[in-house]
């Protein structure tokens, strides 16, 4: 009889259903990182300048808009100097600040203006949101 003190763990089964990876034929999605800053807070600025017209163009351009691209901004820029490349990384990190960030004002959550950052980060690195692939990946040779 095992001890009751003693959690029991779940030993992984071989007879699983569970797709995975090797069974379906299909790749795990890969970590997505951007190239070292040349310029952090140019950077910034770009993210703040786009973040904002995404904002206002989605609902209602409101002053509140540019405020949140601000903030976003600030988190994106500070995150960049301190060495941090990978995109989830970086999303992560804005979600976490801005859920300190008073949105009663505005239309939009700090789910809503960290899953935009990444959108837009993707979108100018050239990777399709919802696969992964880079423009270059979709060209197939003419044959």
């Amino acid at each position: 009889m095992p001890d009751p003190k003693e959690p029991e763990f779940i030993q992984p089964d071989a007879t699983d259903p569970t797709p995975n990876a090797e069974s379906t034929g299909t790749e795990p999605v890969r970590a997505v990182k951007l190239p070292p800053p040349e310029d952090a807070v140019k950077e910034g600025q770009w993210l703040q300048t786009t973040l904002h017209q995404w904002l206002d163009k989605e609902f209602l351009p409101e002053i509140i808009n540019e405020h949140i691209a601000a903030r976003a901004a600030q988190v994106f820029v500070r995150q960049r100097m301190e060495g941090e490349n990978g995109l989830n990384a970086l999303v992560l990190a804005i979600l976490t600040e801005m859920q300190g960030y008073d949105f009663s004002k505005s239309f939009y959550s700090e789910f809503a203006v960290a899953n935009a950052v990444g959108d837009l980060l993707l979108d100018s690195l050239g990777i399709e949101r919802c696969c992964g692939n880079t423009d270059s990946d979709d060209e197939t040779p003419a044959g």
